[in-house]
């Protein structure tokens, strides 16, 4: 921890559970980055706040005892119009707004061990027509919060030890057009059954390393995207590395693209564990929508390049262990998908890989070494009817599939 410390309750927050203190906390961070930076810490209480914004120089120290509580209130959970990187109405969902907000900031960190809290009961209830008994928002998007921490534009974060739970039906990280971010002993806890709740979400950035992180999530636990549509350039995802971590998620472990993405290369995913999870591995590529009804899509064609996964151990996945796919359409953009590399995978499933595009020339340069891959009809998920919803999933993508230049296994 740094030397000059900072403790909110010194600045006048209660952590009694109820007293919203988001100016209290923000007098804090805005003292500590006025004096040259420091530690400030958050101790001996739950402490509810609202949005508040991260300084550069500034260390977020959560002590064992101490957590921070999002209020239960959506209108305290604040947009960033004016904010310098990003362009609010480009961001998905159309809004910025998060609990903890950092923007351009350099030498920002988050430490534990203590435990940022989103309070996503909040903000759901049980969906009726779910046959799983899965929650849905019980406030729509425009009144339910989109992420729990948002990092635009930042250089050197640091983020250890920190406990994350229950974000409000959003993602938990969303690392945005940063250089040089470090996650190391994370832990991210979502019910598995909250929608849309990322774990890890990495965006057009830069050296970025995720190491002995634990996610739980009910949607992808770690994404890798390069969705430039809220900055003023477009910007490549490069050089992310994954290693040593246990992942479940109720979508997929590892997601790497999504809608009209852009460059993506140079990564790294080794040493992972995954269990009862959908997919192990996907990159899935749909169709897309009129921004006003899916706004989490980028404006260029996506390439993905020089991926590697090794050494990694996927048990109980109901569906695809690896999953590309594109829909045949025009909206889809998609220049090529080359150089993956899987080495020393073995995984345990409902379902074998799947490499498909809609035409030739698309997927190439795929390799599998040391690798295997199991069905066990058995062996369905932990989550509740979990085979019934691997097998929804993927038929929801499947379409003809061309040949994709893959070594080392038989194309399907």
């Amino acid at each position: 921890m740094n030397a000059k410390i900072f403790d909110i309750r010194n600045h006048g927050a209660v952590g009694d559970g109820k007293t919203l203190n988001t100016g209290a906390i923000q007098t804090a961070i805005d003292r500590c980055a006025v004096c040259g930076g420091g530690a400030v810490v958050v101790a001996g209480g739950t402490f509810v706040t609202g949005t508040v914004i991260l300084r550069s120089g500034v260390e977020l120290h959560l002590e064992r005892d101490g957590t921070l509580l999002g209020s239960p209130d959506w209108r305290d959970w604040k947009d960033q119009p004016g904010a310098r990187h990003i362009d609010t109405y480009m961001c998905p969902r159309h809004r910025s707004a998060a609990l903890l907000f950092a923007d351009e900031a350099e030498d920002v960190s988050i430490t534990g061990p203590g435990t940022i809290h989103g309070n996503g009961m909040a903000f759901v209830e049980k969906d009726p027509e779910s046959p799983n008994g899965q929650l849905k928002r019980s406030l729509g998007l425009d009144q339910s919060p989109p992420r729990l921490i948002l990092l635009a534009g930042c250089r050197h974060v640091r983020v250890s030890d920190v406990n994350i739970e229950f974000p409000p039906a959003g993602w938990s990280f969303w690392v945005h057009d940063c250089d040089d971010a470090v996650f190391e002993h994370v832990k991210i806890h979502v019910d598995v059954d909250f929608p849309n709740a990322d774990g890890i979400h990495v965006n057009c950035s830069r050296d970025v390393r995720i190491s002995d992180c634990d996610i739980e999530t009910g949607d992808d636990c770690i994404v890798v995207r390069a969705n430039s549509a809220s900055l003023k350039e477009n910007k490549p995802c490069e050089r992310v590395s994954v290693s040593r971590c246990r992942l479940r998620s109720y979508s997929s472990a590892i997601r790497v693209g999504w809608l009209n993405d852009g460059v993506i290369r140079d990564c790294t995913f080794s040493d992972l564990k995954v269990a009862d999870s959908v997919c192990g591995v996907g990159m899935l590529f749909p169709a897309a929508e009129p921004r006003e009804t899916m706004s989490d899509q980028g404006r260029e064609a996506t390439v993905v390049e020089n991926l590697t996964f090794s050494d990694m151990q996927m048990d109980r996945i109901c569906a695809r262990p690896v999953y590309v796919h594109m829909e045949a359409d025009e909206s889809t953009r998609v220049k090529r998908i080359r150089n993956l590399r899987f080495s020393n995978v073995v995984a345990r499933g409902l379902m074998l890989p799947v490499i498909s595009a809609p035409r030739p020339g698309i997927v190439g340069d795929i390799a599998f070494e040391n690798c295997r891959f199991e069905i066990d009809p058995a062996g369905k998920s932990a989550y509740r009817n979990g085979g019934d919803v691997g097998f929804a999933f993927c038929q929801r993508f499947e379409s003809d599939r061309h040949g994709a230049n893959v070594t080392g296994m038989t194309p399907f």
